[in-house]
């Protein structure tokens, strides 16, 4: 009796190999990969230390990363939240630093190409830290969400 075994698996190398050199058979990677619309709506947070409005390495880099991502795109809104968290200071210093934020990535974002005419840059405040009534130290952030559509 022969070995079937051996038989079988130079069979199904031989199948497997044939298929890869048969036109068709096979999509274009390009065909099977979507890629993600470049202009469109992109929304980040920016993320700060407490009582801080300074912009950190992670946060320049989300920046610059977006606005390569959005190169060859028409931007026709920009809005930037910025928030605080109430673990200290006044609702008026909470409120100050909210701002800051918000302007701190506005003037990023500007500083990478985005046009200032289509920004809406605002603070939140000490309101802005609560989530149900709960302080949230992950508040310490700006959001930015930015529409954009291709250049016709």
């Amino acid at each position: 009796m022969k070995p079937i075994l051996p038989v079988a698996v130079a069979g199904l190398t031989m199948a497997l190999v044939a298929g890869c050199t048969t036109p068709g058979v096979y999509k274009k990677r390009s065909d099977l990969v979507s890629n993600p619309a470049a202009c469109g709506a992109k929304r980040f947070e920016v993320y700060f230390d407490q009582d801080q409005a300074r912009l950190t390495a992670a946060a320049r880099q989300a920046i610059s990363l977006t606005a390569t991502q959005l190169q060859g795109c028409d931007v026709t809104k920009v809005q930037v939240l910025g928030l605080s968290d109430a673990r200290s200071g006044t609702a008026a210093a909470n409120q100050t630093l909210s701002e800051q934020r918000a302007r701190s990535v506005a003037e990023a974002l500007v500083g990478v190409g985005l046009p200032a005419p289509a920004f809406e840059v605002a603070g939140g405040g000490a309101d802005g830290a609560k989530v149900n009534g709960v302080n949230d130290p992950l508040r310490r952030r700006t959001e930015v969400l930015i529409e954009a559509r291709p250049r016709t």
